[in-house]
C-alpha cells in the first residue's frame, strides 16, 4: 500500500518515451516525483517500470493514481525506421505515380548523390480506379464493382489501405464509397484523405494519408499493449499527446495516428513554455532546446504562442497535419563521434542509443559519443548517477576518446573531448539560426530554455554563440517532455480548403463551412460543451504557391482578415503587395483546458557537493559542483559551477551567473563576453 493522498490532491502522472530513456513525472497535489528508464523494445514494458519506479519513490500505489497522459514515438520509428504496416495505395486513374513523383524542389541542390526517401508504397502495391472528380463536382462516379475486383487483387498479407482520390477534398462521395466496399470487403484497416487531410496539393494530400495507412496498425497494437499493462497494474487509460502539442483520448488517436508523429517533441515545448514563460517576460519569446539521448529538438515561443506548421517533414516525407513546429537535427548525448574520409571530426547522426549506450555507461559501448566527451571535460564526474539508473565509468569514456584522438591525428582524449563538444554544439546552433535568423528573429531577442538529460550541458554554449543573455533551466529540465505532458490541453483539429478571393467572399458560406468544421472538432472533443472553438485562415497574395495563416476572426471579416494577412506577410518578409488576396484553407480547433498545478519547492538547502576539475574555452577551471534539488529559492551563484541532479546536469562558465527561482528553476544570465 502507498502513502494516503489528501482527498483534495489528485494524482497526475506524465510518461513520455525517448529514444534511450522513458521519462515520468508523478504528481501528486504539490509534490512532484519523477523517474528516468532506460527505454525498451516495446515502449510499454519501459512506460511500466518507469510507473512502478516513480510510484515507489512517491510512496504511493500505482491504483492511487487519477489520470495518466503519454508521449511516445512509436508511429516518428515506423517512418524513420521503415518498419510500419504493408501498406497498399487506391486513387485516381493515372495518379498512382503521385506518391513517387513528388515535387521538383530538392534540399540538397548541389548533391549530386542526394537521394528522395523510397516511397512507403512500393509501385506493385498501387492501384488506380476509374472515376473523376473535378473542383466543380464529381463528373465520373465510382463503379462498386471495380472497387471489389480490386479488393480481391490486393496482396492476402496488405495490413493498412490508404485512399486518396483527386479533388476528394472538396467532393468526398466517391472516395467515401470506396471506403466503404474495402472495409466491407477486407480485413485491413483504410485511411481516407478527406478525412486525414482535406486540403488541395495531391502530393501532399496522399503523403500524409499513406503516413497514417502505414502507423495506425502499429499505433494501434501498441496503444492495445499499453492500456492492458495499465489494466492490469491498476492505472488509468492513457490519454495521448498529438503532434499539435495538445492531448486525445486513445479512441481518437486509434482514427488519427499520424498525428502523433511529434508526440514527445511537442510536450517538451508545451513543457518549456510552461515553466519558463513567467522568467522571460521581458523578451520576446522563448527558444526551446532539448538534447536528448539521439537527437536536439528546437522551436520558437512567440508572444505567448507556441508557433505550429502544416508544413513538417518526417523521413524526407511531408505530413500536412498542423504540428508544433520542431526543427531536429541528429545531435544528442548519445550521438557517435566519428572520423570521415578526408579527416574532418563529425557527430551524429548515428546513435549509441540506450544499449549498449555510451562508453561511459559501462554496458560494453567502445564507442566515443557527445556524453563522453562530456565526462572527459569534466562536465559529468564520478559522482554522478546517469539518469539515477547508471554508474558512471570514466576510463571507458577517456579510451573511447582516446582512440578518436589518435584516428583523428588530436593531441589526446581532452582535444578529441573538445573537439567532439564543439562539432556538436555547432550542428545545434545551425538548427536554431534556421529558426530565428533566418525566418526574421533576432535570437538575442529570446530567452533560451534548455532541458532534456544533456540540454543544459551545452545551452549556454549555444548561448554564446548566439549571442543569447539569458538561458532559463526548469526544475524538471531532464524529463520536461513528461512534465509537459501534464500541462498540455486537450485540442483537435479540421481543416476544408477553400478557395475563394476576399474581394469575392460569401460570408454566409464561409460562415457555414466554418460551423461544419467546428461540429467535426466538438465530435472529437471528451466534452464537446467544455471546448473552446478557434478559427484561422491560410491566405496568399493571388499567384503565390505558399500561404501564411492568420486568424479568422468571428464572424469573418474579409477586410480585417486581409489586413492580419497582409500584417503577417511584412512581418515574415519584410514588405506588401498590392495584389489580391486569396483564402485558400479554413482551420479549426477545439481546445479543452486542464487544470494546471505548480509543484511546490523549497530546497533542501547546505554546502555546495565538492569541486572537480573542468574544461572551459583553453582553460582547466577548479569548479564547484551542487546538487541541484539541495538549492534554496533565491540562492545566487557564480559560474564555474555545476549542479547535478538525477536527470540531468547545468553547466555554468565562469563568464555566467544564475539564480533559483522560487519555482525551482535556474535562471542563468552571462556577464561580460570575452
Amino acid at each position: 500500500m502507498g502513502a494516503d493522498i489528501p482527498p483534495d490532491s489528485d494524482a497526475r502522472l506524465g510518461v513520455d518515451v525517448g529514444g534511450t530513456f522513458t521519462d515520468v513525472v508523478l504528481l501528486t497535489g504539490d509534490e512532484l516525483t519523477t523517474a528516468k528508464v532506460p527505454s525498451t523494445a516495446d515502449q510499454s514494458v519501459g512506460v511500466i517500470e518507469g510507473i512502478e519506479k516513480a510510484c515507489a519513490e512517491a510512496d504511493i500505489g500505482p491504483e492511487d493514481i487519477d489520470s495518466f497522459t503519454h508521449g511516445m514515438t512509436v508511429s516518428v520509428n515506423a517512418l524513420l525506421e521503415a518498419s510500419g504496416a504493408k501498406t497498399a495505395l487506391v486513387t485516381t486513374d493515372g495518379f498512382g505515380d503521385v506518391l513517387e513523383i513528388g515535387r521538383q524542389d530538392r534540399p540538397a541542390l548541389y548533391d549530386l548523390d542526394a537521394e528522395k526517401p523510397t516511397p512507403l508504397v512500393p509501385r506493385g502495391r498501387r492501384h488506380e480506379l476509374t472515376e473523376r472528380a473535378t473542383v466543380d463536382g464529381i463528373e465520373t462516379p465510382i463503379d462498386d464493382e471495380d472497387v471489389r475486383a480490386l479488393a480481391c487483387n490486393l496482396d492476402d498479407d496488405i495490413e493498412s489501405v490508404a485512399v486518396c482520390l483527386l479533388h476528394a477534398y472538396a467532393h468526398p462521395d466517391n472516395e467515401r464509397r470506396v471506403a466503404e466496399v474495402l472495409r466491407e470487403e477486407c480485413n485491413a484497416h483504410v485511411s481516407v484523405s478527406h478525412e486525414v487531410l482535406a486540403e488541395f496539393r495531391e502530393y501532399e494530400r496522399t503523403a500524409t494519408t499513406v503516413a497514417d495507412a502505414y502507423v495506425t496498425p502499429a499505433i494501434d497494437s501498441y496503444m492495445g499493449r499499453l492500456e492492458t499493462r495499465a489494466e492490469e497494474l491498476g492505472i488509468p487509460t492513457p490519454r495521448v499527446m498529438q503532434s499539435n502539442g495538445g492531448i486525445a483520448d486513445p479512441e481518437t488517436v486509434r482514427e488519427n495516428a499520424v498525428t502523433t508523429v511529434l508526440s514527445g517533441p511537442a510536450a517538451g515545448v508545451v513543457g518549456a513554455d510552461t515553466t519558463a514563460a513567467t522568467h522571460a517576460d521581458d523578451l520576446e519569446g522563448l527558444i526551446t532546446f532539448d538534447m536528448g539521448g539521439t537527437s536536439s529538438d528546437v522551436s520558437l515561443v512567440r508572444d505567448g504562442e507556441v508557433e505550429r506548421t502544416t508544413d513538417a517533414t518526417v523521413g524526407g516525407r511531408p505530413v500536412g497535419v498542423p504540428m508544433v513546429d520542431i526543427t531536429t537535427v541528429g545531435a544528442g548525448g548519445g550521438s557517435i563521434a566519428w572520423v570521415d574520409s578526408g579527416g574532418a571530426l563529425r557527430v551524429g547522426p548515428e546513435s549509441a542509443g540506450a544499449d549498449p549506450g555510451p562508453a561511459c555507461y559501462g554496458r560494453g559501448g567502445t564507442t566515443p559519443t557527445v556524453t563522453d566527451a562530456n565526462v572527459v571535460l569534466g562536465y559529468i564526474g564520478g559522482s554522478s548517477a546517469l539518469g539515477g539508473e547508471l554508474e558512471l565509468d570514466e576510463t571507458a569514456a577517456y579510451d573511447a576518446l582516446a582512440d578518436l584522438a589518435t584516428e583523428a591525428g588530436l593531441g589526446g582524449p581532452m582535444e578529441a573531448a573538445r573537439g567532439v563538444y564543439r562539432v556538436a554544439n555547432a550542428t545545434m546552433t545551425r538548427a536554431i539560426r534556421s529558426i530565428t535568423v533566418e525566418r526574421g528573429h533576432d535570437p538575442r531577442r529570446f530567452g533560451l530554455v534548455a532541458f532534456g538529460g544533456a540540454g543544459p550541458m551545452h545551452a549556454t554554449a549555444l548561448a554564446d554563440a548566439l549571442d543569447i543573455g539569458r538561458v532559463v533551466v526548469p526544475r524538471a529540465c531532464g524529463v520536461l517532455s513528461a512534465y509537459g505532458l501534464l500541462a498540455a490541453d486537450e485540442k483537435h483539429d479540421a481543416v476544408q480548403t477553400y478557395r475563394t478571393s476576399l474581394a469575392d467572399l460569401d460570408v454566409d458560406a464561409v460562415e457555414d463551412a466554418y460551423d461544419e468544421l467546428a461540429e467535426r472538432v466538438r465530435a472529437d472533443a471528451s466534452d464537446p460543451d467544455a471546448a473552446r472553438i478557434e478559427r484561422a485562415a491560410d491566405c496568399r497574395y493571388a499567384g503565390q504557391s505558399f500561404e501564411l495563416t492568420v486568424p479568422a476572426g468571428e464572424p469573418i471579416d474579409p477586410a480585417a482578415l486581409e489586413e492580419r494577412f497582409q500584417a503577417a506577410h511584412e512581418s515574415a518578409y519584410g514588405y506588401r503587395m498590392d495584389d489580391a488576396v486569396e483564402l485558400v484553407t479554413l482551420r479549426t480547433t477545439a481546445a479543452i483546458e486542464r487544470e494546471r498545478s505548480t509543484p511546490s519547492y523549497a530546497g533542501e538547502g547546505g554546502p555546495r557537493k565538492g569541486q572537480r576539475e573542468a574544461m572551459f574555452g583553453d582553460e582547466r577551471h577548479e569548479t564547484s559542483v551542487y546538487v541541484r534539488e539541495a538549492l534554496p529559492a533565491d540562492r545566487e551563484l557564480t559560474g564555474p559551477a555545476i549542479c547535478e541532479g538525477n536527470e540531468s546536469t547545468v553547466v555554468v562558465p565562469p563568464s555566467w551567473s544564475g539564480i533559483v527561482g522560487s519555482d525551482g528553476t535556474l535562471v542563468l544570465e552571462v556577464g561580460d563576453r570575452a
